[in-house]
């Protein structure tokens, strides 16, 4: 079955569009960076939502999975400050950049940056990586969900991606941040989506590097490497424009 196919059949892409969203969102962020992972201090938020400054600057995806009406995972891209083009984005704050000379001439307003990208301990069970945000194979059974639902847990992290891309087209953010695990990085990697380093890696709730891509070099090395992806991420190459105006 076609990668498009066999993610629609168990999952959905969710766009959050209203405050009871929102919630689910936070909820989702506690489960995972609190309580799965504990990045974060779960005493920081005795409501038990994980939020952030940058929150109200985003756009935020959930994706629901269909059979149980749980939502697996959840990720947000941080759009430029529009009053303030120079504003800052978490990057810039916990991580050194270096190669600076792949952004100063890139309009402020086409880059945002991938953030809050996770997935519920449900839908991942990586084998000698317990902790981990993203949802990548290899995965142990779960009970409660089929041999073919399991093998589907992967194209989550892939949802997440296509997510971020509606959210790119729909802002006109051609280039994104991210600051990632190795082992994401990794993964990717091996499906054509190269990202470029642009600075040492840190100790950010674990070994992180600070990243950079362009959204179209993005599709173009999918495109060549992995066309079902590529169908995934542009629904079938029905949307995303070549070139920034």
């Amino acid at each position: 079955m076609p990668m498009l196919a066999k993610f629609r059949e168990y999952f959905q892409n969710v766009p959050v569009d209203t405050d009871e969203l929102k919630q689910e969102v936070y909820k989702l962020r506690y489960q995972v960076y609190c309580l799965e992972t504990g990045f974060e201090d779960p005493n920081d938020f005795p409501d038990r939502l994980e939020r952030d400054a940058y929150d109200e600057r985003s756009e935020h995806y959930l994706i629901r999975h269909k059979s149980s009406n749980e939502f697996a995972a959840t990720t947000r891209l941080i759009l430029p400050d529009l009053n303030s083009p120079h504003g800052i984005f978490p990057i810039e704050e916990h991580c050194k950049i270096e190669k600076r000379d792949l952004i100063d001439e890139i309009d402020p307003a086409q880059i945002g940056e991938v953030s809050r990208f996770c997935v519920s301990k449900n839908f991942k069970r990586r084998k000698g990586e317990p902790g981990t945000l993203a949802g990548i194979p290899t995965f142990t059974p779960t009970p409660s969900f089929s041999e073919d639902e399991r093998r589907s847990f992967p194209l989550i992290t892939l949802g997440l991606i296509t997510c971020l891309m509606k959210i790119s087209l729909k802002h006109g953010i051609f280039y994104w941040y991210a600051v990632m695990e190795p082992a994401l990085i990794r993964f990717l990697s091996q499906l054509g989506i190269n990202f470029t380093a642009i600075g040492p890696a840190v100790d950010y709730h674990g070994l992180r590097r600070p990243c950079f891509i362009k959204v179209d070099d993005l599709l173009a090395s999918v495109k060549e490497k992995n066309i079902p992806l590529w169908e995934m991420l542009t629904n079938r190459g029905n949307f995303w424009n070549d070139e920034p105006d």
